[in-house]
């Protein structure tokens, strides 16, 4: 059943005027709430406050929040001295300075003496609109789950963001977590269940339609995705969508269920198709279940200005993509 409660996601996912939220917002919550819940947890950001939504907790914790000023590589660097002294660091930025500009920093400081530290990146993919390539960061996924021991995250709503941040403030490791900048549609509840290295089925077609296809998708485009799961359920197809919020450590679990019985996956990201979420995917799947694979992400290129949504469309990561391409494996099978 794609039962709405039964799932316990938005009630109103396929309506019109469905709620829409920056992802970067739960971020911002589950800041303040982790900051309320543990004295420990303290705030680093690099001159962009209000972007990233620090400015909550700034406010109530002024002890407990730095701004480093445009300086990536020393928030980093602070931020794991600040961890080795007993604290849990948060540090924000946008994702294509930290951890863009500041990788080497994560990974020797951060990840090496293994830190517990959590790397906010914001603004991630191409749907920051109007920035350009130059701030559209669509190669940060493949960057830090390189990393030993680094957890990546990437919510696929606002609400499920602030439950990734708050899992993130009691896990002990360092962690990477993907926002976008743009209002995103609420898939989500506070019922629905959110667990670092879990995934969740989040569309089954209805009428007992056989699965012929398994869409798995992770962050912002985790709508898009349900709405071409709908779509390919009107035409006949029975297709299946995961929502995969944790890309590392992967659910091999999840991921195995559903290529053993749909045959044939679709990765969707907002991300390169190289390196990223699908790759994961791909690298697990080929050594235990070799499965059919298309991959929604962008195609070798650089971002470029536009708005969200000509972006997305442009990049071929839209519904009407994951139908085709979904219905290309299908007929391939």
């Amino acid at each position: 059943m794609n039962d709405m409660a039964d799932q316990k996601l938005n009630p109103k996912l396929f309506d019109k005027d469905v709620e829409q939220a920056p992802i970067r917002k739960g971020f911002g919550e589950g800041l303040l709430q982790a900051g309320e819940e543990d004295p420990r947890v303290v705030a680093l950001c690099a001159d962009l406050t209000e972007s990233t939504t620090m400015i909550r907790f700034a406010k109530k914790f002024p002890a407990r929040f730095v701004n480093v000023g445009i300086g990536e590589q020393s928030m980093a660097s602070v931020a794991s001295g600040m961890s080795a002294m007993g604290k849990i660091p948060f540090f924000s930025s946008y994702a294509m300075f930290s951890p863009g500009r500041n990788w080497e920093q994560i990974r020797t400081t951060i990840a090496y003496n293994n830190r517990n530290c959590k790397i906010i990146g914001s603004h991630a993919g191409i749907s920051v609109g109007p920035d350009g390539g130059t701030h559209q960061a669509v190669e940060d996924i493949a960057i830090t789950r390189v990393i030993p021991r680094m957890v990546v995250i990437a919510p696929c709503d606002s609400i499920e963001a602030k439950k990734a941040t708050l899992a993130a403030a009691k896990y002990d490791g360092p962690v990477y977590i993907r926002l976008a900048r743009e209002g995103t549609p609420i898939v989500t509840t506070l019922d629905t269940p959110f667990a670092i290295g879990k995934a969740e089925i989040f569309f089954t077609p209805k009428n007992g339609l056989e699965i012929k296809v398994g869409i798995i998708a992770t962050g912002s485009l985790v709508y898009n995705a349900i709405m071409a799961a709908k779509e390919l359920e009107a035409a006949g197809i029975g297709a299946k969508v995961l929502n995969l919020p944790t890309i590392k450590p992967l659910d091999e679990e999840a991921v195995l269920a559903l290529a053993k019985e749909a045959g044939a996956i679709v990765s969707v990201e907002e991300h390169q198709r190289k390196g990223g979420m699908g790759s994961a995917v791909a690298e697990y799947l080929v050594q235990v279940h070799p499965t059919k694979q298309a991959f929604i992400g962008v195609d070798d290129k650089f971002g470029q200005s536009g708005t969200p949504s000509e972006l997305v469309e442009h990049y071929g990561m839209g519904i009407s993509a994951i139908v085709s391409a979904a219905k290309k494996l299908v007929s391939q099978s």
